[in-house]
C-alpha cells in the first residue's frame, strides 16, 4: 500500500523537481519547433507519394481481365 502524503508536502516536493528541471531557452524552441514542421511536411510529401504509387498500382492490378 502506498503512503499518503499531505497536499502541502507534495507541493513542497512538486516545487524541488520542477527548480531542477532546465528549460529550453528561446532559440532552442524555435530551432526546434521548425525541425518538427520541416519533418511534418517530408513525412507528409513522402506519405502522399506511397498512397499515389500504391493507388496507381491497385488500379492497374484492377484493370487487368
Amino acid at each position: 500500500m502506498m503512503a499518503r502524503t499531505n497536499p502541502i508536502t507534495f507541493l513542497q516536493q512538486v516545487r524541488q523537481e520542477v527548480s531542477k528541471v532546465t528549460w529550453p531557452g528561446r532559440n532552442e524552441v524555435l530551432i526546434s519547433t521548425i525541425m518538427v514542421i520541416v519533418l511534418v511536411i517530408l513525412a507528409s510529401l513522402f506519405f502522399l507519394a506511397a498512397d499515389q504509387v500504391i493507388s496507381w498500382f491497385v488500379q492497374l492490378i484492377l484493370s487487368i481481365r
